[in-house]
This record gives C-alpha cells, structure tokens and sequence, in this order.
C-alpha cells in the first residue's frame, strides 16, 4: 500500500526552566494512502503534539526534530523545510484538522457559514461568493446537518454541540483534503451523536478516500473506526498494527491495561483496574513470586466481582427504609420569545439513602436541568421535591442555603468551577467557614488536611493553585470541597466524562470508596452509559424532558423496554 505521510525519528521538546523538557522520544510510523490510522493513549502521551506537529502549528518555543515526508500528486515533500507561506498551501488544503472543542474551535461572533466559506474563499481565491455558498450548503447536506440553509445562518451558540463538531468536519473537508486529521472529535459527546460522528466520518472517508489520522484515548472507539492503530505511552510508541491484532492479541502491558479500565457491560467489578494497578501487578507477575503478600491480596480483591445474588440482597436491605429524597409530578419549563422550553416535564422517583441513582440521555433531555432543580439552582415549575419529607421547593433563601449543606454537587470541568487566585485549601476551607462547622481556625484547617489525604491527596496540595495540578488531581480537588461539608445527597454532573479511562477507574474507585466510608448518597449524571451501568443501583433513563424507563441499571441494560433506550445501549462502543 502506497504511504502517504511517512513519519522519521519525531522528537518534540519544549524549554522548561533552564531544561529541555522531550514529549515525544524518537518515534516513527506511516499513514497509508485510503486509511484510517488510530492513535491511542491518555492524555500527556504526546498523541496530540504529534499531529499538531505535522500541520506545523506547535508553539514557536517547541524544538521539533525528525521528517515529515508527504506525497502530494506523486511528488514527495518535506514538510519540515517549508517556510510559512508554503506550508499554508497545504495546511487546510491538503492536510486538514478536527479539533478536540469545536466550542471553542468555532469564532462566536461569525456565523457557521461564513466560518467554512472562508477556507474555500483562502485557497480557491477565482470563486464567486454565490458559488462557495451553494459549496458551503452542499458540504453541510454532505456532513448531515439538518435544515443546511437555515444553519448556514445561524451562530456557534444557536446550534448542538453535535450539530457544531459537523461544521468543524466540514470545514475541515471543504477543500478535499488528502489527509484528515481529528483529535478526540467525540470526546464531549454523547454515544449515539459519537456514533453518528464516527459512521459520517467513515462514510466521507470511503466516498473521498482521504486518509485519516484518527486521536482519541478511548481503545474500544478506535475499534469501531479505524484499521491500524499505534499506541502511545510516555512520548513513545509502545505497540502498533492491525486494530484485530492488537485488541485480540495485545503485547504491552500498557495496551493490555488501557483495554481492562474501562468499565466492563458483561461483568461488575468491585474495584475497577487502573493502568498503574495492571501494571504493577504484571510486573509482579513477571517476577513469579509465589508468596501471596497483603498488597498480592488487595491486588486480588480488587479483581473481584459482584454477582446478582450479593447485588438484590443489598438492594433488599437498601429499599427496606424511606426514600431520601422523593420527586413527585416535577416540572421545569423555560420561557423564550416564541416558545415555552419543557426542560424536565412530569418527572417522578424516588431515592434511598447508601443509593447511586444513574441518570442517562442524550444531551437536552433534562438530566442536568433535573440535577440543578433538587439543588434549587433551578425553580421547579409545578411538582413536589421531598427530602427527609420536607418539600424544599417551598423554602426561602435562608432555609434553602441550609439545606446546601446537606446538598451538593460535583460539576462537570474542575477547572473552571475552582477560582484560579485561590489556593486549593483556601477553596476546600470556603464552605466550611460558610457553614460556620467545627470550633476554631486551627480544627477547621486540620480537617481540610484530613480531607484532603480521604480523596488520595497529600498535605501539602493545600498551598498549591488549580493550575498546578493534573485533570483527575483537580477532580479529586473538586471531590474534596464537595465532601467537606459532610452531605447526605451528591450529584455527580458529569463528573468523568473529560478524563481520561485510567484517571476516570480512580475517580470513580475513590467515589465509591467515600459512599461506602461515609454512606453518601449519589445522583450519577452521565452520558457514558458503560460507567453508568457500572455506578447505578437504580437507572433513569430521559428522554425530552420525561422519564423513559427505569428500573435496577443491570436489567436495564439487559432488557431494554423502548426503542429509545435500546438504541441508546447499542451506541455503547464494544470493542473487537
């Protein structure tokens, strides 16, 4: 097969202090003509300074090393030599990118259609603006957008994120590019818009017969889409083929660990595997120690399994005492200029105490609007919200930041919900303070320490700032500020869902570690239907405001009662 790209002894490195600080280690591969090349790793493995490296568009201080040979109408360049005006000929043209956030990929102040017209307008200069127009239409019909006209239009912000990441794609096949890069396209969506994105993806890859380079750290994803897949570990590649050979038969440690963290559809684990935990304990094993230590025996309960029978005795004692919280007949409407918004419509359940209650759907369909209205950061249009009996849609502010406190919630992006000016300790104290817990300065500090270690943390984070840590260490941040007023409910807003599937195996490990040392109770908001199976005792599924089915989150899963549901579960990427 004729290689399209050929890639020699890449090293990338950025200035650190008075140090070269190398991300990528002298790696080399190919990407074939008509292929769909997967790379695959966590986050820091240097996946996406490769490919940004190959457009040229690393920040000036990164030292680039190796050769970038690409065929362009049989003749090979070196891309590593071009100057700027040479490399936007092709940047765009030739080879084009999809971007993680289309959000923030896309310019809010001009509309989708002028965005894409503006790459037809850059490199055909002799068309019409009438003609790349009706070419901008055609593309948005090609990329599947409904009402094409209408969104040529229309701003960024008017439209789904599933609906913005396909004006990303067709932005990025406007000018028939012979390589397609997408860097974690699917990442923030939801499985059934993923599973479109990847089928839309395939199908203008087999209709154009561009190549694709194709980045995400999800194993099971690169399965459903590509042919060939490397995986990246530390800056290097550690195991690369055929996507069969590698998820039937893998060879590293690393690629064995990354296929094991996911949560599994088929088996409940007690504890889920981490990537550091599968490679420790393979190192042991390649030792052959015979002697079953304590840390051998932890590594083996960690493996256990929870089957049905442990699971309905637990529910038994579980669903034995008074609901929690119980929402009866709830409402929450939005009014705009032309229409009323039914965000959560008719909406009843129930919650016990020591429950994880799973809530899935795609987005708009009112999880996360059913979340923030049990809070009270939403006003409930009509319906009952009782917790411990009391109607808490009736209370006034004073009464309602009391029940904060026995509230709360774990939002979706730590960063952004953490003041950047503020140490992390000081943002761990805040609430305490608030809530005026504990007797003196000196006890509440102590406790922010204590917390701190409870949630995997050491001592000293507490006079570091948010942007020193890491995207689960921020979780973890996130995590301890919720926990340190001790509540009884937590809703956990999408809390995984930007990390990484070893980082997600610890936070939900530590999640469920903290129900089962203080006996919390969660609401598991999600659109990862695999984790929240893994989660849930009870599961809800929504869908347009209303309640689709619910029931225990395995028979769910097992037995699916709408189409609605089913087709939900069928998005779920297995794997090979």
């Amino acid at each position: 097969m004729k290689q399209i790209l050929k890639i020699k002894n890449l090293s990338i490195s950025f200035p650190f202090k008075t140090e070269e600080n190398e991300v990528v280690h002298n790696i080399s591969f190919n990407i074939n003509k008509n292929e769909i090349l997967g790379i695959v790793g966590e986050s820091g493995s240097g996946k996406s300074v490769t490919a940004l490296s190959i457009l040229g568009l690393l920040s000036k201080n990164a030292k680039v090393k190796g050769e970038f040979t690409f065929l362009l109408n049989e003749d090979e360049i070196n891309l590593s030599q071009l100057s700027d005006k040479e490399f936007q000929a092709i940047r765009g043209k030739e080879i084009s990118m999809i971007f993680q956030e289309p959000m923030s990929s896309l310019n809010p102040s001009l509309t989708c259609g002028f965005q894409v017209q503006e790459i037809l307008q850059k490199h055909f200069i002799n068309n019409s603006k009438s003609f790349n127009k009706n070419e901008v239409i055609k593309l948005f019909n090609q990329v599947k957008l409904p009402r094409a006209e209408e969104i040529f239009n229309q701003y960024p912000h008017q439209i789904s994120g599933g609906q913005k990441q396909r004006v990303m794609i067709a932005m990025a096949i406007a000018c028939k590019p012979k390589i397609l890069i997408a860097d974690e396209p699917t990442t923030a969506l939801d499985v059934t818009v993923q599973k479109e994105i990847i089928l839309l993806l395939k199908e203008l890859q087999q209709e154009t017969e561009m190549s694709v380079l194709f980045i995400t750290h999800d194993l099971a994803l690169i399965s459903e889409i590509a042919n060939s897949v490397l995986v990246m570990y530390k800056g290097n590649i550690v195991e690369q083929g055929l996507v069969e050979q590698v998820f039937k038969n893998p060879q590293h440690e690393y690629t064995k660990a990354l296929i094991h963290s996911k949560p599994s559809l088929d088996i409940r684990l007690r504890i889920l595997p981490t990537i550091e935990s599968f490679l420790f304990q393979e190192t042991r094993n390649k030792k052959q120690e015979t002697r079953l230590n304590e840390e051998n025996q932890t590594t083996n309960n960690k493996q256990q399994t929870i089957n049905r029978k442990q699971r309905q005795e637990a529910h038994k004692e579980l669903y034995s005492n008074p609901p929690l919280l119980e929402v009866n007949n709830l409402a929450t409407y939005f009014n705009t200029k032309t229409s009323i918004v039914k965000a959560v419509d008719n909406v009843s359940l129930k919650i016990f105490e020591g429950e994880t209650l799973g809530l899935v759907g795609e987005s708009g369909c009112g999880k996360t609007t059913l979340g923030r209205t049990i809070m009270g950061l939403e006003k409930a249009t009509k319906g009952e919200i009782l917790y411990n009996g009391l109607d808490i849609t009736k209370l006034n502010k004073k009464e309602l930041r009391k029940l904060r406190k026995e509230i709360q919630i774990i939002f979706q992006d730590p960063f952004s919900s953490l003041n950047p000016r503020i140490l992390v300790g000081e943002a761990i104290l805040e609430p305490i303070i608030v809530h005026k817990l504990y007797n003196s300065d000196k006890e509440r500090k102590e406790k922010v320490f204590e917390i701190l270690e409870k949630v995997g943390l050491e001592k000293e984070h507490y006079y570091r700032y948010p942007h020193e840590f890491s995207g689960g260490q921020r979780q973890r941040i996130g995590i301890a500020r919720t926990i340190a007023l001790q509540p009884k409910l937590i809703i956990c807003d999408e809390s995984v869902s930007a990390l990484d599937v070893s980082v997600q195996a610890q936070v939900l490990n530590l999640l469920n570690q903290l129900k089962k040392d203080f006996n919390f109770t969660y609401i598991f908001i999600s659109h990862d239907l695999a984790v929240v199976k893994y989660m849930a005792d009870q599961l809800v599924v929504m869908n347009q405001g209303k309640i689709e089915e619910i029931g225990d989150a395995d028979d769910i899963y097992a037995n699916p009662k709408t189409e609605y549901t089913k087709s939900l579960i069928n998005s779920i990427p297995k794997g090979i």
